[in-house]
């Protein structure tokens, strides 16, 4: 059997699990308000238990009233219990096992009144926590184990400890967050006896028998935080108070380090293993890896290397539920898989305007119910102008619903922007997913036509019953003296590989393009300064994404120069406009990155309106946007259609 190590039987105190692949708890805001449990968080936790997933924990589950919020489920109080019960035992009967995180987040929660071991916030927050008294830190020891009985009671098969990611319990252990000079406080003996309060008290509260997971972060990433070497021995305390697993994860909620929580492209696929490896080294009980494992044959052969006994894959369950079933059944190559880009799972999560998180890829996650496909009673024939991602993600749910779509491309490859988009440093994984959504397009048996480009005449041949127009979208070029001059070229002939600036190279624009350019050439030992006209740089990029990026440029020493506007690009420089003054900037080439425009697309439209043939707008045809916006609007017309 493929994957033999990742699909054989493990086991978490007396837990027998069908495999070593676990959902771990990620944030989702699909909770009801008040933190009762949904219908929509049953149906996201059931669509991963159908799809073979051995163990589904249930998201920073709030054990006190201080810690409420209506983007978290909770369980601080019986009223709780009947929706839980329906959560559990809805996991249970689609042939899964079930675990709930117990969570306080102190400091991190969204509440106006934080508490924490010490009246110390994170950096760059203005908001100080209340210090918890003396009585109250007793208090959140029982919560916590009122909470882990209430879970048992309402059917749960486990329960995890969140002892990590910067929350209540590590801003005790941590010398970085406790400043607290009472016997919760200064020595490590202090300061390890809140946490391990809280898990002699669950344990108590739960049995000898039932079992408890802790999630820690193996490096705090904070100045004179906790330390590889400290959690290794933590852990060991740890299993000593009655933990049963340990799951590795790293980085608080504070400046760069939060990169490693919900970790993006940037960084590599299993970026964690090693320190997993490390508390493995430390302690005789299960270790679960986690960080960016989104590949069966890279999780087979963590567990086939002894590096951890289980892997916790999470936002690659996002991407495709389906995940452990295909890798299962040898159909790996089919898996949908997670890139990295943040877009509708963290980025959806920190914004408010977003209700609950999602994935780009897959836009039926926390909409299962409504997303579920439905055949079609009237089978159409459905041309598509584009074969970008919206063209794409359209072409195949219409086939899978019934229709006949047929695709045209006008270049000879598949995947539009987002393949483009693919030869930014760090973004490979972009390219290798355009690639497949148009391999899983041919699967599916969608007519593709390539090097050919929808025209009115195309369409009164093929005779279309409706059209999708998804022709994507162009660079702009502004209108600057000299922007037509021949050492002038664009951002996406750069990234594309038919032009080739060196030497002294000026970009103008620093949105998400222009600073992907800009890696782009500097790695190549140019020198490089970016021109942007607003006063900060990367306003298009997610949070996690942008501190990576950043992070890169300074390494590299590239210039930035902000509140600064392009005045006229002259023969070897560019004269740009900072704070009322001029300034001549020496280059050997200029590159224009500010934004895109949609294609122009009026003669289809008149010469469809001419013929009353109906016809849909998509992606970058309506707006030069993400690709979420892109892939989501595909998936949304093809089901109406």
């Amino acid at each position: 059997m493929e994957f033999a190590h990742l699909f054989s039987k493990g086991t978490i105190g007396n837990m027998e699990l069908k495999n070593r692949v676990i959902l771990p708890a990620m944030g989702t805001k699909m909770n009801a308000p008040g933190g009762y449990v949904s219908e929509r968080l049953i149906d996201y936790h059931v669509a991963r238990a159908k799809g073979g997933n051995g163990l589904n924990t249930v998201e920073v589950t709030t054990i006190h009233p201080t810690a409420a919020s209506d983007d978290a489920p909770a369980l601080y109080d019986d009223k709780f219990i009947p929706g839980m019960t329906q959560l559990a035992q809805a996991i249970r009967d689609a042939g899964g096992k079930s675990c709930l995180q117990l969570w306080h987040g102190g400091k991190v929660t969204p509440n106006l009144i934080q508490v924490s071991s010490s009246p110390v916030p994170f950096e760059g927050v203005t908001h100080i926590p209340r210090e918890l008294e003396h009585h109250e830190v007793s208090e959140m020891v029982q919560a916590y184990a009122d909470a882990a009985s209430r879970a048992k009671k309402a059917g749960f098969d486990s329960v995890e400890f969140h002892a990590g990611h910067g929350y209540l319990p590590q801003q005790f252990l941590s010398p970085a967050m406790n400043f607290r000079q009472d016997e919760y406080g200064g020595s490590w003996e202090n300061r390890c006896r809140f946490p391990l309060a809280c898990i002699r008290a669950i344990r108590e509260a739960v049995g000898s028998e039932f079992p408890i997971l802790m999630r820690i972060s193996a490096i705090e990433d904070l100045p004179g935080g906790l330390t590889l070497e400290d959690m290794k021995l933590f852990s060991k305390h740890a299993e000593e108070a009655g933990i049963d697993a340990i799951n590795v994860s790293r980085g608080v909620p504070s400046g760069a380090a939060i990169k490693y929580e919900v970790p993006p492209i940037d960084l590599p696929v299993g970026f964690n293993v090693d320190n997993a490896a490390q508390i493995k080294s430390a302690v005789n009980i299960p270790v679960i890896a986690v960080g960016r494992i989104n590949d069966p044959a890279v999780a087979d052969r963590i567990i086939a290397e002894g590096l951890a006994d289980f892997v916790a894959i999470g936002r690659a369950q996002l991407a495709d539920p389906e995940f452990c079933n295909k890798a299962l059944a040898g159909r790996a190559d089919t898996i949908v898989k997670c890139v990295g880009c943040d877009q509708g799972c963290f980025d959806g999560f920190v914004n408010p305007k977003v209700p609950f998180i999602s994935c780009v890829f897959n836009p039926a996650t926390g909409r299962e119910s409504e997303y579920e496909l439905q055949r079609t009673s009237t089978p159409k024939k459905v041309l598509i102008a584009g074969g970008g991602p919206a063209g794409l993600e359209a072409a195949v749910t219409l086939k899978r619903r019934g229709h006949s779509p047929i695709l045209c491309e006008k270049n000879d490859i598949l995947g539009g922007q987002l393949y483009i988009a693919g030869a930014a440093p760090r973004k490979e994984e972009m390219a290798a997913a355009a690639l497949n959504m148009g391999e899983a397009a041919k699967r599916e048996g969608v007519e593709i036509r390539m090097n050919t480009e929808v025209t009115p005449e195309l369409i009164q041949e093929i005779s279309p019953d409706e059209v999708i127009l998804a022709i994507g979208s162009t660079p702009i070029i502004p209108p600057v003296e000299g922007v037509l001059n021949s050492h002038v070229v664009n951002s996406h002939a750069v990234l594309w590989g038919t032009a080739h600036p060196e030497g002294r190279v000026v970009i103008i624009g620093g949105g998400l393009v222009g600073l992907e350019v800009a890696e782009l050439l500097v790695e190549r030992g140019n020198q490089i300064t970016v021109v942007e006209m607003q006063d900060d740089v990367a306003n298009d990029l997610g949070i996690l994404r942008k501190i990576c990026v950043m992070e890169s440029l300074y390494g590299h020493g590239v210039k930035l120069m902000t509140n600064s506007k392009c005045m006229a690009i002259q023969k070897d420089s560019v004269m740009v406009e900072k704070d009322g003054e001029l300034h001549s900037l020496p280059a050997d080439y200029v590159v224009i990155a500010v934004g895109s425009r949609a294609l122009n697309k009026q003669t289809l439209q008149d010469f469809l309106e001419e013929s009353a043939i109906p016809y849909h707008v998509i992606g970058d045809a309506v707006q030069a946007r993400r690709a979420l916006n892109a892939i989501w609007e595909g998936a949304e017309l093809a089901r109406r259609i």
